[in-house]
């Protein structure tokens, strides 16, 4: 075994195990609980790095990828293999997820208040207000299984393996979104972080059901789970795509497919599974940033995009078969429909929530167009900037938590129009934040969004696919405005309360992640340039993303020429989102008390926009309220208490009625005679005891007594 398939095996290791190592032994020590979690992930990182530069000098590393399994389980004449694989897709996430990892990570010493005294008012359960996290360690520990899960799932060479570390994060998601599991709001409608972990946990679970029957589905018919043993062998996906499947119309391997991407509906929170994703806000920060940047969510696009070959089997060079279809309208429809939402929020991490899910849209339908290099590339940028706006906007949430700590203020921390002003208090967090905000928008040629959305776009009107690509320059442009909003509100003009006034610049665990990742916002594109875009593309090495990540493909994906029409339309896109954000926040900066002006100009439809097109409250409706008079009327009284209980109460009431007839039996005609007869004698022996006095004299005269009446009465006879 070389030292690359080694470093692979061990890759998630580290995190796995400072899981275990700080929950069972480092838990009572703060220092020592952070210093492990850092550690261990610093370790997966250089390992990660140190395969990933190996491969990256490595020649024809796409046809000799790093793989090597063991036998796992019994079945039948053979073994159900588990193992590692590293292809060139698997080096691209090995460089950016453990290195978001290990910067949230970080990020959460500062964010958890370490050093500072315990506020008296930190309980179990609630958030800290200025003092030390009160469950530090435990919050260090699921940070660390989080990300070994994510690392994991990475690595596996096969699908039930990549399951298995995609269950692992779904039980993550759930103890960290409801980490703060004793906090409750006045407003009874504000849903808590315990109700919001719940309701995320469900919501991916009903998705994974589907994605698991269609992997069970995928190894009934292909008699293995390994991505290269399916993906590189004809005879594999020919039997796949010839066999009809139990829905008529439709191939095997399209209902496989189709089975496999409900998995990252629910996991990456697209349209109608997307409810979940913002709600999941009520956890701490790096949470969120884990979820969004790292893991999570993530992993969903990096499942249907390590399963393109499988869900493309059938289509032509871009697009065609129902699978595809179907990502790409849930992912072009879910890109707009989340931007709108996030146009209407004032909750800066709810805006960049929608955001999210508008993103992994782009690269859902970028997908469905046969995109898959651009996908990729996007995956990899986006977990940049979305990582480091996720971390500064809880600089400024801790900021401003730390401003209402001095002025005892009761204000949502969170929310934006209590912010403003920022900027000259947050120097870091604000330019750092606006490189994130920018590279969200696509600001041309200077940052990494631009170059991988527009890839996207590019991609879509070269094949022709018009609905798409409309339909994401409308996203694009939205976003752009969206995100230029939130920095307007957040950190220009003057501040909005007391609260923001007194906000003071994070610690510096909190901003050097920021820089770090602002860097790669804005640098990180420039490995994907089009090789014809003029002068960048040759003096950049002609796209080496592309034609490094195109090796993990079992056949060859043409390029696209490069097209100026959609380079321009989506620069005007952005800065025309942008220019139209600026004019109506930026140029003239809200003042404390002043209204929205979206709430005028939309009138009701700002009400649908800001209420998420309502289907929170539809849902609850049509499936939350139904469900609970099921399991509450139906389930509980009917068939639990009338019918089941009911039944058992009416056998256990004739048992006791035959058992009372049998006690009676067994009194008066089994016990009666025999205690009567005991009686009896009992009642003679009592009788016959007043003659048993002990004294011999008295036995004599009985004994005479007796002879002479036996006496007596043979003289009667004889004579």
């Amino acid at each position: 075994m070389d030292l690359s398939t080694l470093l692979t095996w061990l890759i998630p290791l580290p995190p796995l195990l400072s899981f275990f190592l700080i929950i069972l032994f480092t838990h009572h020590d703060k220092r020592l609980s952070h210093t492990v979690a850092l550690g261990a992930i610093g370790l997966s990182l250089l390992f990660s790095w140190t395969v990933v530069f190996r491969a990256l000098g490595t020649v024809h590393f796409a046809e000799h990828p790093i793989a090597a399994s063991v036998a796992w389980l019994p079945t039948g004449d053979s073994a159900l293999r588990m193992g590692v694989a590293a292809d060139p897709l698997t080096v691209v996430m090995l460089f950016f997820v453990p290195l978001a990892c290990f910067l949230i990570i970080l990020y959460s010493v500062g964010y958890s208040n370490y050093g500072q005294p315990r506020d008296e008012r930190d309980v179990a359960g609630s958030p800290p207000h200025h003092g030390v996290e009160p469950m530090y360690s435990r919050f260090f520990a699921f940070l660390s299984l989080f990300a070994g899960a994510m690392l994991l799932l990475t690595v596996a060479d096969n699908l039930l393996l990549l399951f298995f570390g995609w269950e692992i994060m779904g039980l993550c998601s759930y103890l960290l979104i409801g980490f703060w599991y004793g906090r409750n709001y006045e407003d009874a409608a504000q849903i808590t972080p315990r109700a919001a972990a719940v309701k995320a946990f469900i919501t991916t679970r009903l998705a994974d059901v589907l994605m698991l029957i269609g992997i069970a589905y995928l190894y009934s018919q292909a008699g293995t789970l390994n991505f290269r043993e399916i993906f590189f062998s004809e005879e594999i996906m020919n039997h796949l795509l010839h066999t009809p499947s139990v829905i008529g119309g439709l191939a095997a391997v399209h209902l496989i497919g189709l089975l496999i991407f409900a998995g990252t509906v629910g996991k990456s929170a697209q349209f109608p599974l997307h409810v979940w994703l913002p709600d999941a806000m009520e956890g701490p920060t790096p949470v969120s940033a884990m979820i969004h940047a790292a893991a999570m969510v993530s992993a969903g696009v990096y499942m249907i995009v390590r399963m393109f070959p499988l869900l493309s089997a059938g289509a032509g060079a871009h697009g065609g078969s129902p699978t595809m279809t179907v990502m790409a309208f849930i992912g072009a429809f879910t890109a707009l429909f989340a931007a709108t939402i996030a146009v209407a929020q004032n909750d800066v991490k709810r805006v960049l929530a929608y955001s999210t899910i508008s993103q992994l849209g782009y690269m859902v339908a970028a997908l469905g167009i046969g995109a898959y290099v651009a996908a990729a590339f996007h995956l990899m940028t986006h977990a940049f900037f979305k990582a480091l706006l996720f971390m500064g906007s809880g600089s400024v949430i801790h900021g401003v938590e730390h401003g209402i700590h001095h002025t005892h203020e009761k204000l949502d921390p969170q929310d934006m129009l209590n912010m403003g002003g920022l900027a000259k208090r947050m120097p870091i967090t604000f330019w750092t934040f606006l490189i994130g905000g920018f590279a969200l928008s696509g600001f041309p040629f200077i940052t990494a969004g631009f170059w991988s959305k527009d890839e996207i776009l590019a991609d879509a009107f070269a094949h022709g696919h018009w609905w798409v690509f409309v339909v994401l320059l409308l996203a694009a442009f939205l976003t752009a405005f969206y995100t230029m909003r939130q920095i307007a509100l957040t950190f220009l003009g003057y501040p909005r309360s007391k609260s923001a006034a007194h906000a003071h610049e994070s610690t510096w665990t909190m901003t050097l992640p920021l820089v770090v990742l602002a860097f790669f916002a804005l640098f990180a594109g420039f490995v994907g340039v089009h090789s014809d875009f003029p002068l960048l593309g040759e003096l950049l090495g002609s796209n080496p993303f592309e034609h490094f990540v195109v090796g993990t493909l079992p056949h060859h994906l043409a390029g696209i020429e490069f097209d100026w029409t959609p380079v321009l339309l989506s620069v005007v896109a952005g800065l025309g989102g942008l220019g139209c954000g600026w004019l109506l926040y930026g140029r003239r900066p809200l003042a404390s008390g002043q209204s929205d002006p979206l709430v005028a100009s939309l009138g009701p439809i700002h009400e649908m926009l800001s209420g998420k097109y309502f289907l929170d409250e539809l849902y609850d409706f049509a499936l939350v309220r139904p469900a609970k008079w099921v399991s509450e009327v139906v389930a509980f009284r009917w068939i639990d208490r009338a019918l089941i209980d009911g039944t058992l109460h009416a056998i256990a009431g004739a048992a006791m009625r035959v058992g009372a007839g049998a006690r009676w039996f067994d009194k008066w005609g089994i016990n009666y005679p025999p205690d009567r007869l005991g009686d009896g004698v009992k009642a003679s022996g009592n009788s016959f005891r007043v003659i048993q006095t002990g004294r011999v004299q008295d036995y004599l005269l009985i004994t005479l007594s007796a002879v002479i009446a036996v006496g007596g009465v043979f003289f009667l006879v004889l004579r």
